[in-house]
């Protein structure tokens, strides 16, 4: 799933932690849960951490007023 279709339901706290830890390879569990409970991609499927495109996105498109 597209990151836009989850990333306005996700808590702040989590695109937080995204947004000061941009490109990270591993996402903290609770991150991953978070994702997986908004409908992103599940536990499993974000093993390798999140694509290219994903971390583009929030670092040039996702708002910090959210």
């Amino acid at each position: 799933m597209e990151i836009f279709m989850w990333w306005l339901d996700i808590d702040l706290k989590s695109k937080e932690w995204l947004r000061e830890n941009l490109r990270a390879t591993e996402l903290p569990l609770e991150v991953l849960q978070r994702i997986a409970d908004v409908g992103g991609p599940r536990l499993e499927e974000l093993a390798g951490g999140l694509s290219d495109a994903d971390w583009d996105f929030i670092e040039t498109q996702s708002e910090f007023v959210d």
